[in-house]
């Protein structure tokens, strides 16, 4: 299945819209599965860094929802797919006072971004960076050139996040939300890391370890998660992939997918799932061309989608 997978024809485009993305080598492909009991199945260069990118609206909801409740947070973003693309602006102005539709979408991110515990810039991203190292068991940074790159470029995420201020959906300024928000993107790891936060995810926020298992957040706070990457975590295909996949994900334009299952059998591997992939290629949405195809071949072998 591996190999059919890196063997398709070459499709997609690299993220060149953020310049330090386009320096990323177009064939990489990286899979690695780990299961309740540890028990993991790997491919490719796991190890390998990429950026959280999108994949970080995840982390910083979860953050958020679990610092502030989720009925916080639902006062300033609301949780309803939209079928527009992840940076459109036209939601927001025919949306009632301007409310983001969902946190998987730049407007409902940058929101959540300015929600984040912390009075700074690097105390928030620090309260993510944190978070993730205490799922993961390792320490977590922001990629500074790939920062810079997206900084350098948010021109629509800047009118984005004006708009929101106008509309009282922001704390703090316009450029700290935005500089949280693109922090938080450029935070890098590696493809082991998704699949444990992917694991975390479907254990509804259990974090397992050698010595003990304790719960980090609530299982609404989970609960609220998975809708939402189920709903919302692919962008404009988001209902697509519900179809055809049928397991929350959530992807970024650098090519990485979180994925979790919460009972299926891949292999030796049963129970509840993390699935980390990593393949740069996108298609015109923002999705891994050869990370979903891997996807859809597991879930309709394995029979993985909850439908």
């Amino acid at each position: 299945m591996f190999e059919a997978v890196i063997s398709a024809p070459e499709k997609g485009h690299l993220a060149d819209y953020i310049p330090a993305l386009a320096n990323q080598s177009k064939n990489l492909f990286a899979v690695y599965i780990i299961d309740e009991k540890g028990e993991v199945l790997t491919f490719g260069d796991f190890k390998g860094v990429l950026t959280l990118q999108s994949i970080s609206k995840v982390m910083s909801f979860i953050v958020a929802a679990d610092s502030l409740g989720i009925d916080q947070v639902l006062e300033k973003v609301d949780v309803e797919p939209t079928g527009d693309p992840f940076n459109s602006i036209v939601r927001l102005e025919v949306a009632e006072k301007g409310k983001p539709f969902n946190p998987m979408i730049n407007a409902g991110a940058i929101t959540v971004a300015s929600l984040l515990p912390g009075d700074t810039v690097e105390a928030r991203v620090k309260s993510v960076t944190d978070f993730i190292s205490q799922v993961t068991g390792r320490e977590h940074s922001v990629n500074q050139e790939v920062f810079k790159s997206e900084m350098e470029t948010a021109y629509r995420n800047r009118a984005i996040a004006n708009y929101l201020k106008a509309n009282d959906y922001l704390r703090g300024t316009v450029e700290e939300a935005l500089e949280t928000y693109l922090q938080l993107c450029s935070i890098e790891l590696t493809t082991e890391d998704l699949a444990r936060l992917g694991l975390f995810i479907a254990t509804d926020g259990l974090l397992l370890t050698v010595t003990e298992n304790k719960n980090l957040i609530t299982r609404k706070t989970a609960r609220y998660t998975k809708a939402l990457m189920m709903t919302c975590g692919l962008y404009n295909a988001s209902g697509k992939y519900a179809a055809t996949i049928g397991i929350p994900m959530k992807s970024g334009v650098s090519g990485g997918v979180l994925c979790t299952v919460q009972n299926g059998q891949i292999e030796h591997l049963q129970g509840r799932m993390g699935i980390g992939v990593f393949s740069p290629m996108i298609d015109e949405i923002g999705n891994s061309v050869k990370g979903m195809d891997f996807l859809q071949r597991i879930s309709e072998h394995y029979n993985l989608s909850v439908f």
